[in-house]
């Protein structure tokens, strides 16, 4: 059993990228979740599998959650995956493109050694049928909620993934964590949920928390600075380009007039190595 893993994490968001050439058994759920796990494995916000066999249908990479289930897009999860490609010269332009679940994006690398990338994540949609939120079909802007035993007012989006956007007067940790469960999980949401709760500080800066379907608290999302952007932007709230503050630092969005949406950000490579043959046979032993 060969495992070889590589580390990388944006703002402090990280995944582990693994390389089907040098791996050679199936991700399963239950190893996704021990090699994820902080305690008892590498530990990670997730895993990259890439890139995978070019078949002209399937994507470049599989992006799987903590929790063993899979994601169809990430913007954290994207840039890293591209730096990956970058370090390992599996890219030599300057401009590529990838497939993902969620939609193909593009990459364009600002410093020669790609720890800053802009990435073009494709179209945001408020539309109810396309995200999914249950009910007829509208743009789902402003609409009140209930979470829990709360009433909040709610603007959902996807951007190849779900998002769910609550502004609020300030953020906070604590907040983030109180709502995530409940909204993640609320039924009106078939496919699960990812929460931005979101504090405006003027046309051009926005601050987020964010709890993340299958990842629960997290300090930085791609995904949910392009949400939360584009859902303070259909709120009259901001400008078409802004800085999104996270705990664990800022992405600029730039939003096209067609709800294209452009992300910018970077990346930082932590280690990359071989795993114990002891951890190896604890993997070995579950389904």
């Amino acid at each position: 059993m060969m495992f070889q893993y590589h580390k990388y994490h944006a703002l402090g968001n990280d995944y582990i990228v693994l390389n089907p050439g040098e791996i050679s058994f199936e991700l399963t759920p239950e190893r996704i979740r021990l090699i994820c796990d902080r305690h008892f494995g590498v530990g990670s916000d997730g895993i990259l599998l890439g890139p995978l066999p070019r078949d002209g249908a399937g994507p470049d990479l599989r992006i799987y959650n903590p929790d063993g289930g899979e994601a169809e897009k990430s913007g954290n999860g994207i840039r890293i995956f591209s730096r990956y490609l970058i370090d390992k010269k599996l890219v030599a332009a300057d401009r590529f493109e990838l497939k993902t679940l969620g939609g193909p994006v593009r990459v364009e690398k600002l410093k020669p050694d790609g720890s800053l990338l802009r990435v073009s994540m494709g179209t945001v949609t408020f539309r109810s049928s396309e995200i999914p939120v249950s009910g007829p079909d509208r743009e789902v802007v402003g609409e009140e909620m209930e979470f829990g035993k709360k009433r909040m007012k709610a603007t959902c989006v996807s951007i190849g993934n779900p998002h769910c956007v609550i502004p609020v007067r300030a953020v906070s940790p604590e907040l983030a964590c109180e709502l995530g469960p409940d909204v993640e999980g609320a039924p009106q949401f078939p496919n699960r949920i990812n929460l931005q709760i979101l504090q405006v500080l003027d046309r051009r800066n926005i601050k987020i928390e964010i709890w993340e379907r299958g990842a629960g608290y997290t300090l930085a999302s791609g995904t949910s600075s392009c949400a939360a952007a584009c859902a303070a932007h259909r709120l009259g709230l901001t400008d078409e380009e802004v800085t999104v503050h996270m705990p664990g630092g800022e992405i600029t969005v730039k939003i096209g007039g067609d709800w294209s949406v452009l992300m910018t950000g970077s990346v930082s490579s932590v280690c990359e190595g071989a795993l114990s043959g002891e951890f190896l046979n604890a993997l070995s032993k579950l389904p």
